[in-house]
């Protein structure tokens, strides 16, 4: 379709009565619909759960009025709500989501256009693509498409099996792997600030650039998760897909056009040049931590181990950092430092480019050490970037002091930026896949992954629990930077300036 065009579409959410849905699409999708952006739709509900048609619609009511209380043609936007209650093995109830399918078609004029989004358990996707494709609801005029929410598997070779069954009843360009990371607002800026730029394009490179930080903390712990997170652990649920498409988008070639595949094609290269650690090596780049108690405000923090679900002898790691090194012209020599971790200090994801140091440091004459040239790209919470640079102090002398100029999002341009899945959704109703995950780039990151979780699997941390809540990881992170004469840059320092 015209990009330009408004999507028109019917929307399948299984799972629809599920925290991602209630949270998430149904306040996205009204956002969308809000701002004009919705032609003719409509939204099946798919759930296990036997509630009314009625109940499903207050659910959705609910949803927006959570998130906007001054919800305009809301009447409108629920009643294109239909509910199904669904046994997802059962044939005979699919033929009764596609009689209620084609009806909705006919009656908002959808012109055969299907999306299918699974925003439940992972193990029930192959199960459904196999069984929309074996009960015809794939058997359309218009075109169809498959949302799948992470994990994409457990390993290379259960993605791999995930990925034989939903290619029996999807093409590759039809499967939009979510990762709702590459919808926010500066993490689709990344491409912009380098390739729109002639002041970073040409010190983009190992000439240039001494290292380059990915931090993304959270405060909270496991909360009611515990059950996933002993399968996963901060490895497969951080570093396999958000840490790695950072590190792709950061480490990328120019892309001759900027199309869908020629971006995706430059982020599986640099995948592709990640150097392999395995063995012996993984524990001289990668540090892994799990969180013990602590306190904020006075109030007892619980360890992991003490949280509801989480087995009190488990050998999960909440906390990982690890050095990347990009085998290729570019970037050789300089290493990518990502940490990611839960119970920690405060709630961020920042970038930081940290430029090498001036040849000749004319300062060092008057005993001043002159802070690097930083790039600083905020994330969330906040959104902006930052770009730290040395200039001279007031007064008579050449002293030199650091300054910081900065572009916050909490500005006027900032003002209602859209949320991830907002424009994710967007994207995915127009066809365009750019800032959806490849097969390719699925493939690349388990296989990096996997040599890391392999060796910790066969070697369990006896140090665990090793940082308090309420800090920033474990001394090991640090460690692995001061080995190389770095350091992680303070939270505090980095902080995003509000521009007026």
């Amino acid at each position: 379709m015209n990009q330009s065009e408004k999507p028109t579409a019917l929307i399948m959410i299984f799972g629809a009565t599920g925290d991602l849905a209630n949270r998430k699409l149904f306040p996205s999708l009204y956002q969308l619909y809000q701002k004009g952006n919705l032609d003719r739709f409509a939204v099946i509900g798919v759930a296990r759960r036997s509630i009314t048609n009625e109940q499903f619609q207050q659910n959705v009511r609910d949803s927006v009025l959570s998130t906007n209380q001054n919800s305009t043609n809301l009447d409108d936007f629920v009643s294109r709500f239909v509910y199904h209650s669904h046994d997802v093995t059962d044939s005979n109830s699919y033929a009764t989501l596609n009689q209620i399918a084609a009806d909705l078609d006919q009656r908002y004029q959808l012109e055969g256009n299907r999306i299918f989004y699974l925003a439940m358990a992972p193990e029930f996707f192959g199960t459904i693509a196999e069984h929309l494709k074996k009960d015809g609801l794939t058997d359309v005029n218009g075109f169809k498409r498959l949302v799948i929410e992470k994990p994409f598997g457990r390993d290379l070779e259960s993605a791999k099996k995930l990925n034989k069954q939903i290619r029996t009843a999807f093409s590759e360009s039809e499967i939009y792997r979510i990762d709702h990371y590459l919808g926010k607002e500066m993490v689709q800026n990344i491409e912009v600030i380098r390739f729109a730029n002639a002041m970073f394009e040409p010190l983009w490179n190992n000439r240039y650039i001494s290292n380059i930080q990915i931090t993304s903390s959270e405060t909270l712990g496991v909360e009611e998760r515990g059950r996933y997170y002993e399968t996963s652990g901060a490895l497969r649920d951080m570093v396999q897909n958000h840490m790695l498409q950072m590190v792709a988008l950061l480490a990328m070639e120019p892309p001759i056009r900027l199309t869908t595949d020629e971006i995706r094609s430059e982020k599986v290269r640099a995948l592709r040049s990640l150097r392999q650690i395995s063995g012996d090596d993984v524990n001289q780049y990668f540090v892994r931590g799990q969180y013990g108690e602590g306190s904020i405000n006075g109030e007892k923090l619980a360890a992991y181990r003490n949280e509801d679900m989480v087995n009190p002898a488990s050998n999960t790691e909440t906390f990982v950092a690890g050095k990347l090194m990009i085998d290729n012209f570019r970037w050789a020599g300089v290493p990518f430092y990502i940490r990611t971790g839960k119970r920690m200090l405060t709630k961020q994801t920042k970038i930081v480019v940290q430029f090498k140091d001036i040849p000749m440091n004319l300062y060092y004459q008057t005993e001043q050490e002159l802070r690097p040239n930083l790039l600083v790209i905020h994330i969330q919470p906040e959104e902006g970037i930052t770009l730290h640079l040395n200039a001279k102090k007031s007064g008579q002398s050449l002293d030199a002091t650091p300054i910081k100029l900065s572009y916050a999002n909490r500005g006027i341009d900032g003002i209602n930026t859209p949320e991830a899945y907002e424009k994710l959704l967007f994207d995915c109703m127009r066809g365009d896949a750019t800032n959806f995950t490849h097969w390719d780039e699925v493939a690349l990151s388990w296989s990096f992954v996997d040599n890391i979780s392999r060796v910790w699997e066969n070697t369990p941390e006896t140090s665990f629990p090793n940082y308090e809540s309420n800090t920033m990881g474990p001394k090991a992170a640090s460690d692995l930077l001061e080995q190389d004469g770095s350091h992680w840059w303070p939270v505090t320092l980095l902080d995003v300036e509000t521009c007026k």
